[in-house]
């Protein structure tokens, strides 16, 4: 039930990110340097968060792996501060939030806590069919997740 969908994608684009960061950070003179003073916070800012959601990524592993240990309670507390990381970084309507929510509402659903997971459940399929459209297999996932509620 748990999803890691689209790490090799976040992965890829974060390499990029750097990539260019680090081209842009390389080039010019010192006259375009003071010029750029702004650009380059910004970049740093964009390494922030890149680096922030690398700790996301990780502890959204670690949940997965305590979710298949059957360490439901150890990983419920992973799973909410990854949900919190990734709606700061990202927004709250981003697809990689709805995968944190959905990992957290698989949580709550195993320990039988359905109260608590169905509106996790609920927010993820929203996120998905805005963001992916109603025909994605995601979205029939989600919508299969909360049938078995």
């Amino acid at each position: 039930m748990l999803s890691e969908t689209g790490s090799l994608c976040r992965h890829s684009a974060r390499c990029a990110v750097a990539a260019l960061i680090m081209l842009l950070l390389g080039c010019g003179s010192m006259a375009s340097l003071e010029s750029t003073g702004a650009a380059g916070i910004q970049n740093r800012q964009g390494a922030t968060q890149s680096t922030n959601l690398d700790e996301a990524e990780r502890l959204n592993e670690e949940v997965n792996r305590l979710y298949n240990a059957g360490k439901y309670d150890e990983a419920l507390s992973l799973a909410e501060r990854a949900l919190e990381i990734g709606e700061k970084a990202l927004g709250s309507e981003h697809p990689t939030v709805a995968t944190s929510l959905n990992n957290l509402a698989a949580l709550y659903h195993a320990k039988g806590d359905y109260t608590k997971a169905e509106p996790l459940y609920q927010r993820a399929l929203g996120i998905w069919e805005q963001a992916l459209g109603p025909m994605h297999p995601q979205v029939a996932t989600s919508l299969n997740n909360l049938a078995a509620l």
